[in-house]
């Protein structure tokens, strides 16, 4: 076999027009020579293309509206010079890059870029944005400060402390929303004072109701000073809340205390549970503190850190004392046992956590009853009832993927679904024959999946009627990752309802909307998407009519790809799945960090998605993947320390 002789556009061939994911076909010459040659050149040509071959059509056709000047929809363009600068803002520049492929940009009323400018820009684009050279961007971890146990977290970790089946933290303030849109973000989780209250009067609840058996597991006996049990019933107390094993000194003063509380006159027991009421609310049990280690580069965390680490993040609790074994032996960072500990966390019940806060938060749908309010008199359907088992559906649904290590593209595509008795009632499917939620073979393709639940159609719609553009919205930001501009700060209302008006129908007056050139660009992205989905009612019910006229749920992406009905946007997803892939990876590590993610976080993004596309998008392979990663192992050194700084 000869190989292939070598120009620019045989380094990396891209597959023209709206493509849902970038197609490269590599060259794999045989002689080695051939090979060095082509690996050189692809350096260089990705080293110069932005400067040489992109910027100036960049400058041509869109800096009228994207230069430092301009900066239309708060972006400029013009601020990135070479290839490596587009590495400190990579996400802005995929969606630069889509929506340069969708053809959406530049918009058709502004001048147009040749065909071979087009492709120039889409080749170039992004091959500087898949093979970035290692050296532009820092192997970094990043850093987190101390991290505060959110009201959740605070919740199910003084359960499986103390055995007690209390949730004193929902009487706490609200836990803020972060970087990656999750409540478990560090930046966000203050202390105000009106919280120290609430964690002392906490404490006080749980030490009344806390089983005494979880306290004291060993008697003072008579020939024994009483301290020593009180050291030994301590010692083990301050191992499980504070994560770790506690120094001497530190049992020496919960100790001490338990000495004066039972000097004062209170019994052994009483003063025991001083003690550990006291423990409660050290900031070694309301935080998580990784200890700060200065040196060059990323430092790794030692063992008891990451156990924790895994555990808030599989379980939004404190680790188990199997982990804190492991931790405490150094089997916990050989990595079978790692991995056999991921496997063992994801297999326990408590994992239903991960999947409730995690699906909840990422969906948008662990607050129904705060963000959607469908009328009730129009739909009396809408019970409490029904809008809980809504929310527990795509719940189950993920926790049921992590049990099964099932392929993730099961979140766009499905043949099955869990609901209860009140929920296959209200989708009209066979009651499921067990208590509770059953998984429930469903007869078509039209439900199945995130985009086919209730609680999501119920969240994107209005209390009278469907809303396409939100729909759409949903899909493009909380599915795709390829959020929209915000709208201008003037836009015409719709009806509040979807009836008829002058002959017109909903659907009508929003296609009237969309021919307005400053709607248009938007609007092309986004209610093609949500047209798709008219079937379901504001509710979520299938229906197949509106106010008497049959539902259109047609419409036509940008580049001209045809789409109708909820089958036909599945197809469409998942032949943009490895957007779906990049951005469900993305808001995992984001919550397994408790961070919002830098640039300096892409390659890690970007090895995991490579992982889950060879492995068919395995459950197992996203977690495995993100608790092997450098971000989640290791944390940024601490600056040093000079004489000056530390002098008094």
């Amino acid at each position: 076999m000869t190989a292939p002789s070598l120009n620019p556009s045989d380094a990396c061939v891209v597959v023209p027009g709206l493509m849902p994911s970038r197609t490269r076909i590599r060259w794999a010459p045989l002689a080695g020579l051939t090979l060095a040659v082509c690996s050189l050149f692809s350096e260089t040509f990705a080293a110069d293309a932005f400067r040489d071959r992109v910027r100036p059509i960049l400058v041509e056709y869109c800096f009228d509206c994207h230069d430092a000047e301009t900066q239309k929809g708060g972006v400029n363009l013009a601020r990135f010079d070479t290839a490596q600068s587009l590495h400190l803002d990579p996400r802005l520049w995929e969606k630069a890059l889509r929506a340069i492929e969708e053809k959406s940009m530049p918009p058709e009323r502004k001048k147009q870029p040749s065909t071979e400018q087009f492709h120039r820009l889409v080749d170039d684009l992004g091959e500087v944005l898949e093979n970035p050279d290692p050296a532009w961007i820092p192997r970094d971890p990043g850093s987190k400060i101390p991290h505060r146990l959110s009201r959740n977290e605070y919740n199910n970790t003084v359960r499986d402390l103390l055995g007690v089946d209390l949730k004193p933290a929902n009487r706490f303030p609200p836990d803020g929303g972060g970087g990656g849109g999750f409540d478990n973000n560090a930046d966000t989780l203050f202390v105000p004072p009106v919280l120290m209250e609430r964690y002392l009067a906490a404490a006080d609840e749980l030490i009344a109701a806390t089983p005494r058996a979880n306290l004291i597991r060993q008697e003072p006996v008579w020939y024994t000073p009483e301290s020593w049990a009180a050291r030994a019933n301590l010692q083990v107390f301050l191992r499980r809340a504070f994560r770790r094993p506690a120094p001497a000194e530190e049992l020496d003063r919960y100790v001490a205390l338990f000495q004066s509380v039972r000097a004062g006159g209170a019994n052994f027991e009483a003063a025991l549970r001083v003690a550990c009421k006291a423990v409660l609310v050290s900031p070694r049990f309301l935080l998580r503190i990784e200890r700060s280690v200065p040196g060059e580069g990323p430092q790794p965390l030692d063992a008891f850190e990451l156990a924790s680490r895994l555990s808030y993040f599989l379980w939004s609790s404190m680790p188990d004392d199997a982990l804190l074994d492991a931790a405490e032996s150094g089997r916990l960072t050989q990595p079978a046992e790692w991995d056999f500990h991921v496997r063992r966390m994801l297999a326990d019940p408590r994992a239903r956590e991960f999947a409730a806060n995690f699906t909840g938060q990422w969906l948008g749908t662990y607050n129904l009853a705060q963000t959607a309010n469908p009328n009730l008199d129009r739909f009396p359907e809408y019970t409490v009832e029904i809008r809980e088992a809504m929310v527990a559906e795509p719940v189950h649904l993920f926790a049921g993927i992590l049990r099964d290590n099932a392929t993730l593209l099961d979140l766009i595509d499905a043949r099955y679904t869990y609901a209860n008795a009140s929920l296959a009632k209200f989708y009209g499917l066979p009651s499921p024959s067990g208590e509770g939620f059953q998984r429930v073979t469903l007869p078509d393709r039209r439900r199945g999946g995130i985009t086919g639940m209730a609680a999501v159609l119920t969240k994107t719609s209005y209390p009278r009627r469907t809303s396409p553009v939100l729909r759409g919205k949903w899909i493009l930001e909380d599915v795709l990752g390829t959020p929209p501009p915000p709208p201008p700060p003037i836009v015409n209302t719709l009806p509040a309802d979807d009836k008829v008006r002058d002959g017109q129908t909903l659907r009508q007056r929003l296609e009237e909307h969309r021919k307005k050139p400053n709607c248009a660009a938007c609007h092309s992205r986004l209610d093609p998407l949500g047209f798709a989905l008219e079937n379901f009612d504001p509710i979520g019910r299938w229906r197949d009519k509106i106010d008497g006229k049959p539902v259109d749920a047609s419409g036509t992406l940008p580049g001209g790809e045809f789409v109708e009905g909820p089958e036909a946007l599945k197809d469409a997803l998942l032949r943009r799945q490895d957007l779906f892939l990049r951005h469900l990876t993305e808001k995992m590590l984001a919550y397994a960090l408790g961070r919002g993610l830098e640039y300096y976080d892409a390659p890690v993004l970007k090895d995991i998605t490579d992982q889950l596309r060879r492995d068919n998008a395995r459950a197992e392979t996203l977690v495995l993947g993100i608790t092997r990663s450098l971000p989640f192992r290791f944390r940024r050194a601490a600056e040093p320390v000079t004489a000056a700084e530390s002098s008094p």
